[in-house]
């Protein structure tokens, strides 16, 4: 990758939670997706606990609270996004069922054997996908569901260009068929998996970036280091259009088997 640009983990952390703050999904993902992914999980009922770990503001959460009636607990680092994510409960009249709380996802605060779903979309790269999958595990019940959205390979080879960014910015990035047999390792069931369509990127994320973009420059004029996050981000949506075909997100769903 050329020195002109850096990937997101080399900028300051609340630089970046601030710029996200703007957006209603700080990764690719839709309504709809999630919908899909919910479509395979059985058995959530009032008394169900889930949680949605890396929840940020909430953009997948309310729509899970919509569409379920158990507990959900959004769980994120950053408090500025569970500031935001707790506003939006209480705007849709679901703060009764729906708590986000500032937490770490390689901490978490549950019992063991609590939780009926683990619910995590383009945030389980933070702690790693495989160490994700074996320590969240002892969290949920047995036959408890796991969803996971991740970046992942579509294919064996790829151009050195789109390579090498992802090395550099998550070297655990892996294929699908890789994906799902880490996550029966892990002692689950997979359930399903699907390719998050593009326009999870391009609608669901990269338009709303145009508005977060010109908030974000508009407060930092002159400020080269929000400058640069600027040029990365418009750097990652390059990439993505023009090698969309060799990755992608994917989600997973899974079921807690005995071991």
């Amino acid at each position: 990758m050329s020195n002109k640009y850096k990937t997101i983990h080399e900028f300051e952390f609340n630089l970046i939670c601030e710029y996200f703050s703007n957006m209603e999904r700080q990764g690719p993902g839709s309504p709809e997706v999630t919908l899909k992914a919910l479509s395979f999980i059985d058995n959530l009922t009032d008394q169900s606990l889930i949680a949605d770990i890396g929840c940020g503001t909430g953009g997948q959460t309310m729509i899970l609270a919509q569409h379920t009636l158990g507990q959900i607990t959004g769980l994120d680092l950053f408090p500025g996004f569970i500031n935001i994510f707790n506003h939006n409960a209480r705007k849709l009249r679901l703060q009764n069922r729906v708590k986000g709380i500032v937490g770490s996802m390689d901490n978490l605060p549950f019992q063991k054997e609590e939780l009926d779903l683990i619910w995590s979309e383009g945030a389980i790269y933070n702690i790693g996908f495989e160490r994700g999958l074996n320590e969240w595990r002892k969290y949920l019940k047995t036959g408890g569901y796991i969803a996971i959205s991740e970046s992942s390979w579509f294919t064996d080879k790829r151009p050195a260009e789109i390579n090498d960014f992802w090395m550099n910015a998550y070297p655990e990035i892996d294929t699908i068929p890789h994906q799902v047999a880490k996550i029966h390792n892990a002692g689950y069931l997979p359930v399903a998996t699907f390719i998050l369509p593009t326009t999870c990127w391009t609608k669901h994320y990269f338009a709303p970036k145009v508005i977060a973009n010109d908030i974000f420059l508009d407060k930092y004029a002159g400020n080269k280091t929000a400058e640069k996050f600027i040029a990365s981000q418009c750097y990652e949506e390059e990439l993505y259009r023009m090698y969309k075909e060799f990755y992608g997100y994917v989600f997973f769903i899974a079921k807690k088997i005995e071991l």
